[in-house]
C-alpha cells in the first residue's frame, strides 16, 4: 500500500500540480521541548479540483516529475475562504496617518501663526 499523507493546500498556481504542507508536533530527544516541524510536498492534481486552504489526502506513486512524488487522493475539506486583511489594515492605517500627520502640522502652523502674533502684539506694547 502507497505512504498516505493529509495536509493543507498551500499553492495550487500550478497548472495539475498542488502543493501540500504536513504540520507535526516533534519532540527533541534530549532537550523534550516541543517544537513545530512543516514539511511541503508537490503533488499531482490532474483535475485541479484543489485549492488553496482545503485539507487533502495524497498518495506516494512512482515520480511523475522531478518535484512530483505524490498524488492527489482526495479531498477532505474545502476552505472556507481567505480573508487577506493585514495590507488592507496597513493600508488604512498609513492613510489615517498621513491624514493626521497632516492634520497635526495645520495645528502646529496655526498654533505658530498665534504665538508670533502674540509676540508682535507684545514687542509693540513695550
Amino acid at each position: 500500500m502507497a505512504h498516505t499523507l493529509i495536509g493543507t493546500v498551500t499553492s495550487d498556481k500550478r497548472d495539475k500540480t498542488i502543493t501540500v504542507s504536513i504540520v507535526s508536533r516533534e519532540t527533541h530527544p534530549l532537550y523534550r521541548k516541543q517544537y513545530t516541524k512543516t514539511r511541503k510536498y508537490t503533488a499531482h492534481d490532474e483535475k485541479n479540483e484543489a485549492k488553496k486552504g482545503d485539507r487533502v489526502q495524497i498518495a506516494q506513486t512512482a515520480p511523475i516529475s522531478k518535484t512530483k512524488a505524490y498524488t492527489l487522493v482526495k479531498v477532505i475539506e474545502r476552505s472556507h475562504g481567505t480573508v487577506e486583511l493585514k495590507e488592507d489594515v496597513n493600508k488604512a492605517y498609513e492613510a489615517e496617518k498621513i491624514g493626521a500627520d497632516e492634520i497635526a502640522k495645520a495645528k502646529a502652523a496655526e498654533e505658530a501663526a498665534k504665538t508670533e502674533k502674540a509676540d508682535k502684539v507684545e514687542g509693540e506694547e513695550a
